[in-house]
């Protein structure tokens, strides 16, 4: 989404970072509102540009746009300040993302009122100034490494990974490449709360968008209001670590399809969760040795399965394919792992811009190759995935100040809402974020399974009492099973 876009399985310690975000700011500029551009152009939605410093550390020094939209209470009465949002990714573009919640998600029509909804496309993304790495689709059309079933198939994955990497570092945005990072994104955004001539602001991210909330108000808990974030990466976003807990999510979220199947006979994929379970290692196996005629082999099996799981009504549609690779006959719709997960450049360039500045990831083949070998064994279906090497081994900078600390410093006002069997940002991330926030932070869960759980399932406890607390700034008293 873009939001399928969240976390698309194509799917700054403290110190450090007050010595910037303490450097007292330039006025903005008061946004000038006018029509959004035609890919975000929405009724009562406007759209604006705010220019920000590309690097904090030289505020007087080259600047870049940033693109953001407000969808306006109607209610002034009732209007109570702003709220900034983002759709995750990294990456995902974010201009259209206030009338999606309202017209898609339904957002209730009482915090409709009660706030200016803020959409924004991050820097280096969409409609603000945009990074490249001149990606093809059939060089890197996944954000998320194949399945290595061995440690030659790590060594081919390093060799597409490092020419990536090259490609980004020689881009005609590569003047912007160390500065795409999570923590300036957070910079941006007080940026906009600036603009907007706004003391505080609220927050609600998705995915990775819970990351730079918990960044935002780290770096800014005096001008945070009330922080409301959905799945969870953790506290310490997307670094290496986090990518290996997708092969996690893949276990925790296995068992609902595998209950679906089972109950659905018609698909010939096991009558008990059991089958369904032998059946997946079976055509893994038999397309490891022979891919269909579509193209898909075992590694393509495999990161088909991971991106169905995002939703139940994927299922349907899951359950076909795998009926119809297991019977020879033709895939419905050319259902392939490409096709279920097309991507843009400027998707996953900006994506990897992010990931791979926020953090310094491991740069031995021979790491990844040990990981791999301890996840194909620890999560036995995605995890040899999961733990393969990215182009961040291989990026051409280093990052320009340490990952930013997620501590219990500050106002009491986080809320993390988490799916219980979430593929994408398992649960043990959202249990890890809660434990550095302390008493900052409430996390409600949903015994439900997919990614993304306010407004996007039905779950009464869960959504009542996030609406709550954007309404009222109240939280539960303890945390909360729903």
């Amino acid at each position: 989404m873009a939001l399928r876009k969240s976390l698309l399985p194509v799917l700054v310690t403290a110190l450090a970072a007050s010595l910037v975000a303490g450097v007292p700011a330039a006025v903005a500029d008061t946004p000038s509102w006018g029509e959004c551009p035609a890919d975000a152009a929405r009724p009562g939605l406007e759209c604006a540009t705010i220019d920000v410093p590309l690097d904090y550390r030289d505020p007087g020094g080259r600047t870049i746009e940033v693109a953001i939209s407000r969808l306006a209470s109607a209610n002034p009465d009732k209007r109570r300040g702003v709220l900034l949002t983002n759709t995750g990714g990294p990456g995902g573009e974010g201009l259209l993302f206030p009338a999606i919640l309202r017209d898609n998600l339904k957002l209730p029509r009482e915090v409709l009122d009660s706030y200016d909804v803020i959409g924004m496309d991050p820097r280096g993304v969409g409609h603000s100034t945009p990074v490249t790495c001149d990606l093809k689709p059939e060089q890197w059309f996944t954000n998320i490494p194949l399945y290595a079933r061995n440690p030659a198939d790590v060594t081919a994955q390093a060799d597409q990974a490092k020419v990536v990497a090259a490609q980004c570092g020689s881009s005609a945005s590569a003047p912007l490449l160390p500065h795409i990072t999570t923590a300036n994104t957070a910079r941006d955004l007080d940026r906009v709360r600036e603009a907007l001539g706004e003391s505080t602001v609220s927050y609600f991210g998705i995915s990775y968008g819970t990351y730079l909330g918990s960044v935002y108000t780290t770096l800014f808990p005096d001008r945070s209001d009330r922080i409301l974030i959905d799945s969870a990466t953790g506290p310490d976003g997307w670094d290496a670590g986090f990518t290996r807990m997708f092969g996690e999510g893949f276990a925790d979220r296995f068992p609902d399809f595998a209950e679906f199947a089972a109950a659905h006979p018609e698909y010939g994929l096991g009558t008990t969760p059991r089958q369904v379970t032998a059946k997946y290692f079976e055509l893994a196996a038999r397309l490891d040795a022979t891919p269909s005629p579509e193209g898909v082999n075992g590694q393509l099996f495999r990161q088909l399965a991971f991106s169905k799981f995002y939703y139940d009504h994927e299922f349907p549609s899951l359950a076909e394919t795998w009926q119809a690779l297991d019977t020879g006959k033709p895939i419905p719709g050319a259902a392939t792992a490409k096709a279920a997960a097309p991507v843009t450049d400027n998707y996953l360039a900006s994506q990897l811009h992010v990931i791979c500045n926020d953090s310094d990831w491991p740069e031995a083949v021979g790491h990844y190759q040990r990981n791999v070998a301890i996840d194909r064994f620890r999560h036995p279906m995605f995890g040899a995935a999961a733990a393969n090497v990215t182009p961040c081994a291989f990026w051409p900078s280093e990052p320009v100040e340490p990952p930013v600390e997620i501590g219990e410093d500050g106002p009491a006002n986080v809320l993390i809402v988490q799916n219980l069997r979430d593929p994408a940002t398992p649960l043990s991330g959202a249990k890890k974020l809660r434990r550095a926030f302390g008493d900052r932070a409430r996390l409600v869960t949903a015994d439900q399974g997919g990614h993304l759980a306010y407004l996007y399932l039905d779950n009464r406890c869960a959504n009542d009492l996030a609406t709550n607390f954007l309404l009222t700034g109240q939280r539960p008293a303890h945390d909360q099973a729903c």
